[in-house]
């Protein structure tokens, strides 16, 4: 199975087994899952989402401070 993230106009591709969360595949990537969202056709999906199939996901980048 192959999640590929669109991120800052860049494509980073995690291959993996057959199920994985997006915040699993977040790990294997340099992205820290906090600081983003992850969009499927327009609608954010919570990081806990279980991907079963090949899929691309947009990352939009979200900031915090104090």
């Amino acid at each position: 199975m192959r999640i590929t993230f669109l991120s800052e106009g860049e494509e980073i591709v995690v291959d993996g087994k057959e199920r994985m969360s997006i915040a699993d595949a977040l790990a294997k990537t340099p992205i820290h899952p906090s600081t983003v969202l992850a969009v499927f056709e327009g609608t954010v999906v919570p990081q806990n989402t279980i991907i079963k199939e090949d899929v691309r996901l947009e990352l939009i980048t979200v900031s915090s401070g104090g």
